[in-house]
This record gives structure tokens, sequence and C-alpha cells, in this order.
């Protein structure tokens, strides 16, 4: 016997991988893939609540800036949307029209940028300045309660 050859049928029986060995390997690289598929899924939910919340925030704030160069509207912010033609067409509306046709546009941008989105005004007119509370509602798949963003304004220009 050659020293150092040891036993040269053992050596031969040891060449490759068994059948288990690959199993095991196939098992630990599908529950990786499993975690990796599963951040993906998180990661794009967490991209599109940050898109929703960002368009609601958009939205809040063009309610605001038209609430305050319209402050004499007060409560008719209040009231459903119609479409007065107030902008464009070189038609003076009065402050009650332009609130109404600000909330016509509100509601389809809501409509438009977020899933089921809606606008809620609350107007308090018995502090001094004037109040709006500009609630803006959306709906997501798996959360519950449905999310908002809400701001506060005091209207100045009475």
């Amino acid at each position: 016997m050659i020293p150092g050859s040891g036993n040269a049928n053992a050596r031969e029986a040891q060449r490759g991988f068994s059948l288990i060995e690959v199993l095991i390997a196939l098992i630990i690289m599908s529950v990786g893939m499993l975690g990796i598929a599963g951040l993906f899924v998180q990661g794009m939910q967490a991209g599109r609540t940050a898109l929703f919340r960002h368009n609601a925030v958009t939205l809040a704030g063009d309610v605001a800036d038209r609430i305050r160069a319209n402050p004499r509207a007060g409560v008719d912010y209040m009231g459903p949307g119609v479409d007065n033609g107030c902008v464009g067409t070189g038609i003076d509306c009065t402050p009650t029209q332009m609130a109404a046709h600000d909330i016509l546009l509100w509601d389809q941008q809501a409509l438009d940028s977020l899933p089921n989105g809606a606008v809620n005004i609350q107007y308090d007119g018995g502090v001094s300045p004037p109040i709006y509370a500009i609630t803006i509602g959306w709906t997501e798949p798996g959360v519950d309660p449905p999310p908002s963003y809400s701001i506060t304004i005091p209207v100045f220009g009475f």
C-alpha cells in the first residue's frame, strides 16, 4: 500500500454531492428567496402608501391656498361642488360661486390622485380669525381604519 493513500474505494465514493445535501441547499435557497420576495412586496406597499400621502399633502395645500385666496366664502366651502365657469372664462364669480367651483375641482383631483379620495372641510367662524379644518381621506387595501391627512388653517382677510 502506498503511504498516505488511505482507502482508495472510500475516496471514490465521496465524489460530488449527495441527494440530501442538494435538497437541503434548495430548501435554504427557497426560504431566502421567499424572504426577498416578501421584502419586495412590502417595499412596493410602502412606496404606494408614500405616494398616496404625498398626493394628499399636495391636495391639502391646494385646498388651503384656494381658501386663503377666497377668504370671504366662509361656510360656503362646506357645500357641494358646482361648475360655475369661474376659471378661464372671464366670468366674475361671487365668493360663494368660487367656493363651489373650488370644491368641484378638489373632488375631481381627490378621485384622480387617491383611491376613493375625498375632501372634507369644516369651518369655524366663531373664532377670530376663522378656522378651516381640511381632511383628505382615501382607502388602501389592508389598512384599517382608512388613512387620512388633516390640517387646520386660520384665514385672515375679512
